[in-house]
């Protein structure tokens, strides 16, 4: 295998799962968790080249080894030809989570039964398949992965630690950092779960979650779980006028679109395309991804200029006028 110095993935539950996987077979690589944004806009330019492996992030051309299963972050047919041609190694898989793909690889020669176990879970968790009665349950793994992301960096640090030196998810949860922590969340959801319920408004069949200017972030699950069969799919605008890319106490302002998958009747689209309308650097799944709100003007075209609070409502409009074309011709598909 070549030599990868640096482990770059996403921080979320996948994410860190991948990391822990791929840290089994390159123990003495560092990990640096990002998210999708800060990859798109540059800000890791300086952290990637070829002793680096990206996972369950965006496509970076000039990495070394590349790991993911987003449809949207999938280099074109150049654009791995090109990277293959450099030595670049391409693992990109279409399956249920990043992680899954990197245990695939990884396991028949660096056996992890320690996190056998718990790759349904990410698998179910990442890919919108997990229960509603389990997502209601609330259970320890449902919390720990609410505890994750850049603003908790060192205790993912920690988390990646205990996974990849082997202890599995019940041992992981025993200890006592992450058994304070996850205690903490139970009851963190009860305040989530009033943001939602007092800024969610159904519009077409699309639950809207409007968070921007607010602290705190919730979960596609949570909004869609709250607003039950009333709508198909749920966006989440969060974030801050003043925020930025690169402050995880301060985002900037995007949105978030998630298909409602405890509804098993609901109209299927592909919400990916709402991610992309405005944003060429949005995207993930057809069933779960986010984008950034642009700058627009009274007709709806994107200016060169920072993004006013404004600016969401336009961009709403755009995202809901996209909806209702895609929703009426899923309609109109079933019949």
């Amino acid at each position: 295998m070549p030599t990868y110095d640096r482990i770059v993935a996403d921080a979320d539950l996948d994410g860190l799962c991948a990391a822990a996987v791929l840290k089994q077979a390159l123990p003495e690589a560092t990990v640096h968790f990002a998210h999708p944004a800060l990859v798109r806009s540059g800000h890791l330019d300086d952290v990637i080249d070829r002793r680096t492996v990206m996972v369950d992030l965006p496509f970076h051309p000039a990495c070394g080894w590349y790991v993911d299963h987003h449809h949207t972050n999938r280099p074109n047919e150049r654009e791995a030809a090109v990277f293959l041609e450099a030595g670049g190694r391409l693992d990109w898989q279409d399956a249920p989570s990043a992680a899954r793909v990197a245990y695939d690889l990884m396991s028949p020669e660096h056996p992890m039964p320690h996190l056998e176990a718990m790759m349904p879970f990410v698998d179910a968790l990442d890919s919108g398949g997990i229960e509603r009665a389990v997502f209601l349950e609330d259970g320890p793994l449902v919390r720990l992965s609410r505890c994750l992301g850049l603003l908790n960096e060192p205790f993912m640090h920690h988390v990646l630690v205990l996974l990849a030196s082997g202890a599995d998810s019940e041992t992981m949860l025993q200890d006592p950092w992450v058994a304070e922590t996850v205690a903490a969340a139970k009851l963190d959801r009860e305040h989530a779960l009033s943001m939602v319920e007092a800024n969610t408004t159904v519009i077409d069949g699309l639950a809207v979650c409007r968070l921007d200017g607010q602290a705190g972030r919730v979960s596609g699950y949570l909004v869609t779980a709250h607003v039950g069969e009333a709508a198909d799919a749920c966006c989440i605008v969060h974030g801050h006028v003043d925020g930025a890319i690169d402050r995880a106490d301060r985002p900037a302002l995007s949105a978030s679109f998630y298909a409602n998958s405890f509804h098993h009747d609901r109209r299927r689209v592909d919400l990916s395309r709402m991610a992309t309308l405005l944003d060429p650097t949005g995207g993930g799944h057809a069933n779960a991804c986010g984008c950034r709100v642009q700058p627009l003007d009274a007709d709806g075209r994107v200016q060169d200029r920072a993004v006013e609070a404004a600016d969401v409502e336009r961009n709403l409009e755009a995202w809901l006028d996209l909806w209702r074309s895609m929703h009426a011709e899923a309609a109109h598909s079933s019949e």
